[in-house]
């Protein structure tokens, strides 16, 4: 079994189980902006994080119909009042429909709200992004976790998560052994790493097994060094199978040589007699 194969039946086994949404995909309403003046992103490292993970979700969740992930759009979540409205770098919503794309995200038509927001820390938004945004998703909106990561090298290192519990109090979710954060609604561990080419610290989803989940252009490597593989393999098996028809007819000829001195011979014994 190949490595796609494999990652693929364990996609199936981790997926998470959750309910569609009651409302319905909605495109757009009338009176509710969905963009502004604001600069995108705040930051190559900023926005080179966003891009990675909203590209790991797109891949992880694309076979499921029911999971939709949006990346820097507006999300309304009180209908009537284009104030109650954020603009998250990433994030999931389980249950609402992956397709048609939305210009902004209303969550009284699409009867659901976001399941878990990312946000990565910039100067501009950092202590927002520490402090308010953590009542405004948990408890205003209803999001189930938020997280926040700082992917710039430059600055201190800082993963947190947080979550409502069976209280509905909001607690931060703890490290575990490896400084990682599970997120329990999406069955996912969350874990940084260093990336050299780009110098930041990449925030990744792995499954609960360690599996790390690639992103399109790694995921396009693995199939290009399985091809290679299979190329290889064909190709020795090509040239053994080659080797061999050589050997075969190599050894014809010597047979054949070998009984034309033989019947040669046997003629001059003939004659002699």
């Amino acid at each position: 079994m190949n490595t796609l194969n494999e990652f693929e039946l364990k996609q199936r086994k981790y997926m998470p189980v959750f309910p569609k949404a009651s409302g319905k995909p909605t495109v757009y309403i009338q009176g509710y902006p969905y963009e502004d003046d604001e600069p995108m992103p705040a930051g190559e490292f900023h926005g080179m994080q966003m891009h990675s993970l909203f590209d790991q979700f797109l891949r992880y969740f694309q076979a499921h119909p029911h999971i939709h992930v949006g990346m820097d759009n507006f999300i309304y979540y009180r209908e009537s009042d284009i104030r109650k409205v954020v603009a998250p770098d990433v994030y999931v919503v389980l249950g609402a429909a992956k397709l048609p794309l939305r210009r902004s995200f209303y969550t009284w038509a699409e009867g659901t709200v976001p399941t878990a927001v990312f946000e990565f820390l910039s100067d501009t938004t950092a202590s927002e992004d520490r402090h308010e945004k953590v009542e405004v998703y948990l408890r205003d909106m209803g999001v189930a976790e938020y997280f926040i990561h700082q992917p710039d090298m430059n600055r201190p290192i800082e993963c947190r998560g947080w979550r409502r519990d069976a209280l509905g109090d909001i607690v931060e979710i703890e490290e575990d052994a490896d400084e990682g954060l599970f997120s329990a609604s999406l069955n996912l561990y969350f874990r940084w790493e260093l990336h050299e080419a780009w110098e930041l610290r990449l925030l990744r989803p792995y499954l609960p097994d360690g599996t790390a989940i690639t992103t399109s252009m790694e995921e396009h490597h693995l199939r290009v060094s399985a091809e290679e593989l299979v190329a290889g393999e064909v190709e020795r098996r090509q040239a053994a199978e080659r080797l061999a028809r050589e050997e075969r007819e190599r050894r014809q000829v010597v047979e054949a040589e070998l009984e034309r001195l033989r019947t040669q011979l046997a003629n001059r014994e003939n004659e002699g007699e």
